[in-house]
């Protein structure tokens, strides 16, 4: 069984503990002016790239 040879002290766990933190997501614009994930096709006009992939919706809502 697996025995530490030291103590860890509480600043030494506390900091290798900090970083498991969520970041939010990247985004960037459209050419049709709607935010979207990078290298992701753009959920209001279908569209990555340069060319169209998917058909939208007239009265899809973009979030």
């Amino acid at each position: 069984m697996a025995v530490p040879k030291s103590k860890v002290s509480k600043a030494r766990r506390n900091k290798r503990r900090a970083n498991w933190k969520l970041t939010a997501p990247q985004l960037v614009r459209c050419n049709c002016g709607a935010l979207r994930m990078p290298h992701r096709i753009c959920p209001a006009c279908g569209e990555y790239n340069g060319r169209s992939y998917a058909k939208v919706e007239a009265n899809a809502e973009v979030e």
